[in-house]
């Protein structure tokens, strides 16, 4: 009897673990555009996948596509002048993947791992598109879903405004100098006053990003400074895994 018991008892119990588990299995997927930027987002019963989104806003071509979340890039591929044109996936585990699609350029390889927020691409309209927007899927175990963002499922069927919340919590970055310490500025040029130093090799976590003095460094030429809380140090030494803007403006 008590065998019989203990059976019954855990026959449900399991399956509502299972259940549970389901329901936490997708990333807490953001929008795919740096925090704080606003996008008009579409959906439409004729789109193929009729599940994927388009987004655009004004000005859009070559603005930055990041990870919706982290995971590892499974295709880099170019159909041309038809379907997707330039586009990526990315597994994110437990069956989930991403799309982006209609790129103007892509900045990632096949195996690379991404972290939530970096940069992948650039909006463009290659492929079958009539004009600048980035084309959108989330996908399970093969087939296309019903698109959430930030935990909200996105609005069907219509166009709405979205804002993005994507990384706002801050950046990580590492600071390579080659050796020595690298000045933190109270403003992004090297006019202003020195407010402290971050030694090479450091973590820092980039709050957000303002267009300064250009610099070469480590890492090439750029006018982007990072604001790591107590100033500003330049993008140039910074190492993020992107090439570019990756939080908001300061």
């Amino acid at each position: 009897m008590r065998r019989v018991l203990v059976t019954a008892l855990v026959a449900p119990l399991f399956g509502l673990a299972l259940t549970a588990g389901e329901a936490v299995a997708a990333p807490a997927f953001q929008l795919p555009f740096p925090c704080g930027q606003v996008w008009e987002g579409q959906t439409r019963t004729n789109h193929s996948p009729p599940n994927s989104i388009d987004f655009n806003r004004s000005g859009d071509d070559g603005d930055p596509v990041v990870a919706s979340a982290g995971g590892t890039v499974t295709r880099v591929a170019n159909e041309g002048s038809v379907s997707y044109g330039r586009w990526i996936e990315i597994d994110h585990g437990s069956g989930w993947r991403t799309r982006y699609a209609h790129l103007s350029a892509q900045r990632v390889s096949v195996g690379q791992t991404v972290r939530i927020g970096q940069q992948i691409g650039n909006v463009g309209s290659t492929g079958g598109s009539t004009g600048p927007h980035l084309h959108y899927e989330q996908r399970l175990n093969g087939a296309d879903v019903k698109i959430v963002f930030n935990g909200t499922q996105a609005y069907y069927w219509g166009t709405r405004s979205y804002t993005s919340r994507n990384s706002c919590s801050g950046v990580t970055g590492t600071v390579n100098t080659s050796g020595s310490s690298l000045t933190i500025r109270s403003g992004p040029g090297t006019s202003y006053a020195a407010v402290g130093s971050v030694a090479d090799g450091a973590t820092v976590t980039i709050r957000c990003q303002a267009v300064g003095e250009s610099i070469t460094g480590t890492y090439g030429t750029t006018n982007l400074w990072d604001h790591i809380g107590s100033g500003y140090i330049s993008d140039a030494y910074v190492y993020t895994g992107s090439d570019g803007r990756v939080a908001p403006d300061c």
